[in-house]
């Protein structure tokens, strides 16, 4: 319960459930109250929630709650453990005061911890001076942590002497030139020299900060002392690895197992270090101080300390620059190493260390591409088939990821016979989704940066038939999984041209799940599109959505299909400018030759009509008068009904009576009664339909009201015409008699 209340108590200050002023009201005097409790894991529970608060509260409200009786209780503490709880607080509470309010208040209360009679409070305290320290400055620091730093650091106490080490260490920025040549490199030289001989304790810790204490102190030491932390960091770094003196020494062959895992420790650690060493010894000298050992923390035995050297090794590139080529063989090794943590922690950096050592390679005049170094494109299949065949799919996931790099690095015929069709491969056999698709998209990578088209075709080809087309439906998925990054590594045209067609061909999939997951792919398929260029895909696009909605049964699938149609229906297709402006031209000269033609026909009939007239005048005698105005009444019916089927109709009426019936889903579909042939209607404007005509191909009219209306005006002109007729005969019949 107690436990479980400071984690309580923590979380209501970090989610900020009530306002500091209500929180140290409410809670803080139950945390200082815990703080004495008899049980040393109750009261470090509460110590680790009292911590944050002191950062979060008010200073007065630290001072009087918390600094006052800390300093009143302190001299009178009874117990180890409130003595240690002190310890921590003042290393927390000094940088919430000025300095002169730690000077009068904090500092004497942190030197008589300091001297107390227990090892372990000493150990504590000291590890808090450098909280202390930056909260008093560097003149007090100088004058008042210092020399309490060099007394813990003769301290009979191996605990002690280490926290007073480590606290050195990380002070050393605060310390000036006099201080450091000639307090802290003392201190350190004899840590070294105490090290191997009576206090191995110090020894991981020495070589973990051996690093940062190098180079701090770079500026000080004198050749001798620059060579001889040289060669007590090599001495680290092989350590446990040989035997002195040159002979078997049995002491060495009967080390306990915690002297080998010290000693791992200690190498790992110096691995760790590398980067800073060669900082140290200046990246031009490399080769000649430290190659060696780089060499034997790359093949070190155990796996810690080779894991950290991959770690490691992109630092390592970065700082020998152009010398870069001088660790390659390492490069391989690690890319060979047995282990796949290793192989996880370096290749986290394999792109960058590729490409270094490319620039590298080429700043120097070698060959680019890596050629060079036979041995690391066998590495580097290598390391992808041990991946392949263990249980570790992440590493193997990362590993692919990774390889998406090889375009920049080596050839596009290497890529091509080493590693793509590779990828295809796991592809198709591989059971687990993420490697897949790192195959995927790694493998249209390759695919962009290959230029000869026979190999594009080549794999083209591959990816429609095997994944495609292919008879798992788990392979047709990741096809549309690929399609999905074609689309976003190459350009809507190539998408297009290749992949188009076969993706809209899985919509008469047997598998629900391959339907479902095209349909969700649609909008990044119409996206792909440009007008009027794409025109036929477009119409192709609205057919299988069309035939999706009249024919798909899985209620799921058509859920997901009515929820596209609606994105599609909002989505703009991107309109080529230069494109649209050719076929507007085009479309204008043809338009201009059909009003030609039919202005000439026009012309044509007149002129035969008016002749043909004439020549009916000239030739038939008057008494003949009735039968001549009946065939001419013909001849006019047969001029008037050539002209009305030389007329052209409106296209809003061109086909009407054959759609009557139009779906409910916006924008895309239509069923048509009579012909059995559907209407497809455009993604942006409902009245734009496209229709079908009858079997011989000819335009109907607009409708029937309009078709009586021209056939009551002919009868009416036709009656006319034949009581003029008749009244001619009569005059003529008069006049003869």
């Amino acid at each position: 319960m107690q436990l479980t209340a400071a984690v309580s108590f923590l979380t209501v200050l970090q989610e900020e459930s009530v306002s500091i002023h209500t929180y140290s009201h409410s809670f803080l005097h139950i945390i200082l109250q815990n703080l004495e409790h008899r049980d040393a894991g109750v009261s470090n529970a509460w110590l680790e929630t009292l911590l944050p608060v002191i950062e979060a509260l008010p200073k007065e409200t630290v001072r009087h709650e918390i600094l006052n009786p800390l300093v009143s209780k302190a001299q009178l503490s009874p117990t180890l453990q409130s003595r240690l709880v002190s310890c921590k607080i003042m290393g927390k509470v000094a940088n919430k005061f000025e300095a002169h309010i730690i000077k009068r208040e904090i500092l004497p209360l942190v030197k008589s911890l300091c001297q107390d009679v227990e090892y372990e409070v000493r150990t504590c305290m000291c590890r808090q001076l450098e909280h202390v320290a930056r909260g008093i400055g560097t003149e007090l620091t100088k004058t008042v942590v210092l020399p309490e730093l060099v007394e813990l650091a003769r301290d009979e106490g191996s605990s002690v002497r280490l926290a007073a080490f480590e606290t050195l260490v990380n002070l050393l920025d605060m310390f000036d030139a006099d201080d450091r040549s000639q307090t802290v490199l003392p201190l350190v030289k004899s840590f070294c020299e105490k090290s191997f001989k009576a206090d191995e304790s110090i020894l991981v810790s020495l070589s973990f900060h051996l690093g940062k204490l190098c180079n701090g102190l770079y500026g000080i030491f004198t050749p001798e002392q620059h060579l001889r932390f040289l060669e007590f960091y090599k001495k680290l770094s092989t350590l446990g690895l040989q035997q002195e003196n040159g002979h078997n020494d049995n002491q060495l062959h009967l080390q306990t197992l915690e002297q080998e895992k010290k000693y791992i420790s200690v190498r790992k650690n110096c691995a760790y270090n590398f980067p800073a060493m060669i900082v140290f010894v200046d990246p031009k000298n490399f080769h000649l101080e430290l190659y060696s050992i780089f060499f034997c923390l790359c093949h070190d035995p155990e796996v810690p300390v080779r894991y950290t050297m991959a770690m490691s090794f992109f630092e390592v590139a970065k700082l020998l620059n152009s010398d870069v080529y001088t660790i390659h063989k390492e490069l391989v090794t690690l890319l060979q190493d047995e282990s796949l943590e290793v192989l996880d922690a370096l290749i986290s950096h394999l792109p960058e260390i590729l490409e270094l050592m490319t620039n590298g390679r080429e700043s120097n005049g070698s060959e680019s591409k890596l050629l060079s170094i036979p041995d690391l494109i066998p590495a580097l299949t290598t390391a992808e088939q041990r991946a392949a065949t263990s249980l570790k799919w992440r590493t193997h996931e990362k590993l692919l990821q990774k390889y998406a790099c090889l375009p920049r690095i080596i050839s596009s015929d290497q890529i091509y016979y080493r590693f793509l069709h590779r990828m295809l491969t796991i592809i198709l056999t591989n059971n687990v989704l993420p490697v897949q698709k790192a195959a995927a998209r790694t493998l249209c990578v390759y695919l962009r940066y290959n230029r000869k088209q026979e190999q594009r075709h080549e794999v083209i080809q591959k990816l429609i038939e095997q994944l495609g087309q292919g008879k798992s439906y788990w392979n047709r998925l990741r096809f549309l999984d690929t399609c999905e990054f074609i689309m976003e590594l190459f350009s809507k045209s190539f998408f297009c041209k290749y992949f188009f067609l076969p993706v809209l061909e899985l919509t008469h999939d047997p598998v629900a799940n391959v339907r479902m997951k095209l349909c969700c792919l649609l909008p990044k398929v119409k996206s792909t599109l440009k007008i009027p260029t794409d025109k036929h895909l477009l119409q192709q696009l609205e057919l299988c959505i069309r035939k999706l909605l009249c024919q798909e049964k899985d209620k799921d699938v058509l859920t997901i299909v009515k929820r596209t149609v609606l994105e599609l229906d909002r989505m703009e297709i991107s309109v080529d400018a230069e494109q649209l402006e050719k076929e507007k031209q085009k479309n204008e000269g043809r338009s201009t030759n059909i009003n030609d033609k039919i202005f000439e026909k026009k012309r044509r009939d007149s002129k035969t009509s008016s002749v043909l007239a004439k020549s009916i005048n000239l030739s038939v005698p008057v008494s003949s008068s009735g039968t001549s105005a009946g065939k001419e009444e013909k001849k006019s019916k047969l001029v008037r009904s050539q002209s009305f089927s030389t007329q052209i109709l409106h296209p809003k009426y061109s086909n009407i009576d054959k759609c009557p019936n139009k779906s409910s889903a916006r924008g895309y579909t239509s069923s048509v009664s009579g012909m059995g042939k559907s209407c497809m209607l455009s993604f942006s404007d409902d009245s734009f339909w496209t229709h079908s005509t009858g079997n011989n191909g000819s335009a109907a009219f607009p409708s029937s009201s309009s078709r009586n209306l021209f056939n009551s005006s002919d009868q009416k002109n036709n009656g006319n015409k034949e009581g003029q007729s008749r009244k001619m005969s009569i005059k003529n019949r008069k006049s003869n008699s």
